[in-house]
């Protein structure tokens, strides 16, 4: 295969958006067959505008979820992803904040219950990730910045969502492949992730008496706006090449496995991640 796997570019802000990206990725394949696995259940997905979020909005929605996705402040990937959910027949909810304040986390479970009628899944999937070059050029406030976003979040959306989740419902976290095998550029990223691992574990053992499943999937490289937000032109295009399958994942081919931890499928896992990496073996 070619060194090159997608075209040079770079976007300018964060998380990005899926709109502006060469090729935009694939969210759901068109051979994908619904079989009502989440009929009745009640979806809230953090970054569920585009990229992973999007992805799991869409494999939700055609296995019958209704869905609220939170967003930061992505409007046109936001209300694209809307409309694909409601395509499907199912009802969607489009709640704009940070989920690193933790009243905006309440008022996300409050939308929820209000418009959607309940909360059933809960996926922690919001990220920020910076490439840096030296471990001096991390800021102390970008530290703590990312870990408000990707671990603190999940505390403060958890804690407002669980006195309305009940058992046979589920808490799924995005974590990495980074959490496993370390990454020298993203450095504050890559620690955020290592928490998410231990959090998940934890609350898995915690809520197992409720009979909420906790569990996480650790995605390798996967084309989503995070990438060209993330790294140089030079990077993006090398992206995916550093994985036995020489190439990035899409999001379609990272939701399902989400659909397997939300329904009965996973009925006996939880604390576990389920690793869509390109062939990457770990030990874990």
């Amino acid at each position: 295969m070619s060194d090159t796997h997608f075209p040079p570019q770079h976007q300018r802000k964060q998380p990005g958006d899926e709109h502006r990206m060469t090729p935009e990725p694939e969210y759901i394949r068109d051979d994908y067959r619904g079989a009502d696995k989440l009929i009745g259940k009640v979806a809230v997905i953090t970054g569920g505008d585009s990229g992973i979020g999007r992805a799991v909005a869409l494999h939700f929605a055609r296995e019958g979820a209704d869905c609220a996705l939170v967003y930061l402040d992505e409007e046109t990937d936001a209300r694209e992803t809307a409309g694909l959910v409601e395509g499907e027949g199912r009802r969607c909810a489009l709640i704009r904040g940070d989920v690193g304040d933790p009243a905006f986390c309440q008022a996300i479970v409050d939308r929820t219950l209000s418009e959607l009628g309940g909360l059933n899944i809960l996926v922690h999937n919001a990220a920020e990730q910076y490439d840096w070059k030296e471990i001096t050029e991390l800021e102390n406030d970008q530290l703590e910045r990312t870990f408000r976003t990707n671990v603190f979040s999940h505390f403060y959306l958890t804690k407002a969502a669980l006195p309305h989740m009940k058992e046979g419902d589920s808490i799924i976290a995005t974590s990495s492949i980074n959490a496993f095998k370390g990454n020298p550029t993203l450095l504050d990223y890559t620690a955020t992730k290592g928490a998410v691992q231990a959090l998940m574990r934890s609350f898995s053992m915690a809520l197992m008496d409720q009979g909420i499943r906790v569990n996480a999937v650790a995605p390798g490289p996967i084309w989503t706006p995070l990438i060209p937000a993330s790294f140089d032109k030079d990077k993006v295009a090398r992206f995916g090449g550093q994985v036995p399958m020489d190439r990035a994942g899409q999001p379609s081919e990272v939701a399902p496995a989400y659909v397997y931890l939300a329904s009965a499928d996973g009925s006996y896992v939880s604390g576990q991640t389920l690793h869509v990496n390109g062939g990457v073996i770990l030990n874990t």
